[in-house]
């Protein structure tokens, strides 16, 4: 399993774990993968104590930072906007169907004069912030995601030693972003949890492989265990990235009834909806998803808009997901792929790299040998 990439950041293994909670980074790193903390959640206050945390309790093994820094989202033609005039393009159609969602599932309201913030990094003042925070940290990889990364942002990660990765969903993406100056392609085939396109993984990576060599490709969509792996490397990739798979490991922060809602979920049992941002993301089917593309929906609005409109509400689903007397928890869901009908058990994040190690090896040893099987 040994590849460049390996070779690159000092790590054992070129599996690469992406998670919104410091824990599961830290953990993978420290069993030979490398962690990527998503940022997008934080405020920079909030990511400057996780990266911290991180710094002390990864044993000075690699990590990185996931940012979201859009190319395209309403306003950002017209160089962005302020806050105030996005939250004016929300119509009131939008919000009353929200309202009218939250009440049919009798969702508890949060506790008067409590604040959310609505905006987080979906926009490129919002991504800039976190960058900042983060190049202030031992990072080894910053990566973006829907879009290219501002030239400046680049120059600004190799000026202290740190590759830039990014996420793409067609060649024409990955091409983009290697004249940008990226150094890693992520080909993320639909089957991702998230935001991501409509090629499948098998069809995607060789085509980016071919298109961006030398530049290293990392595998994802759907990917969680070792023959999917030992599949990726044989489709040209330098090793993979994954995601979906850490949102039910020990360390996750992950509410329970979630944990619970994804280890009875099948392949099946996702969805592509704008419900989450406005764009395209997988996401695990509830009837938070199946409101916003059904009939009554008023239809989703651009990135960051949606986002907007319904951070309160998801807000409101997390707190109360296990309250009495309501029914938040139907509607608690997460970004997450098709994996997820392999999602059976809870684990360890070092059980889970040392599971996927175990039967890559063992594939590749039966490839060379078929008799073995």
């Amino acid at each position: 399993m040994h590849t460049r990439l390996c070779d690159t950041f000092g790590i054992e293994f070129p599996i690469f774990a992406f998670s919104h909670c410091r824990d599961v980074v830290a953990a993978v790193s420290k069993a030979g993968g490398f962690g990527v903390l998503g940022a997008l959640a934080f405020t920079p206050e909030q990511l400057e104590i996780e990266l911290a945390w991180i710094d002390a309790h990864v044993d000075g093994k690699p990590y990185g930072v996931d940012v979201v820094m859009p190319a395209k989202y309403e306003g950002s033609e017209q160089g962005g906007v302020t806050k105030e005039a996005l939250e004016g393009m929300i119509t009131e159609r939008h919000r009353d169907f929200v309202k009218q969602l939250l009440a049919r599932f009798e969702v508890p309201a949060l506790p008067e004069g409590e604040k959310i913030e609505s905006l987080l990094g979906w926009s490129d003042a919002g991504g800039r912030g976190h960058v900042e925070v983060a190049l202030h940290h031992p990072i080894k990889l910053l990566v973006n995601a829907l879009g290219p990364p501002p030239k400046d942002v680049i120059d600004q990660a190799h000026a202290r030693g740190v590759k830039v990765a990014a996420l793409v969903g067609t060649v024409a993406q990955a091409l983009k972003q290697v004249a940008a100056g990226v150094d890693i392609i992520v080909a993320q085939g639909t089957e991702a949890g998230g935001h991501t396109g409509e090629i499948g993984t098998m069809v995607l990576v060789p085509d980016v492989v071919d298109a961006v060599h030398p530049v290293p490709v990392l595998a994802a969509g759907g990917i969680g265990c070792g023959r999917q792996i030992a599949a990726s490397l044989a489709l040209g990739a330098d090793g993979v990235w994954t995601g979906s798979i850490w949102l039910a490991v020990k360390e996750s922060d992950s509410e329970p009834v979630l944990v619970e809602k994804m280890l009875r979920a099948s392949s099946t049992d996702t969805v592509r909806s704008r419900s989450l941002s406005g764009k395209p993301a997988r996401q695990l089917k509830t009837p938070w998803t199946e409101a916003w593309d059904g009939k009554e929906s008023p239809g989703t609005l651009p990135m960051p808009l949606q986002f907007m409109l319904t951070a309160e509400a998801q807000t409101r689903i997390h707190r109360y997901a296990h309250t009495e007397g309501s029914r938040a928890g139907e509607l608690l869901g997460t970004p997450v792929g098709q994996i997820v009908g392999r999602m059976k058990t809870v684990r360890s994040s070092r059980d889970v790299i040392y599971s996927m190690v175990e039967e890559y090896v063992d594939v590749v040893e039966r490839l060379a040998d078929p008799s073995t099987k």
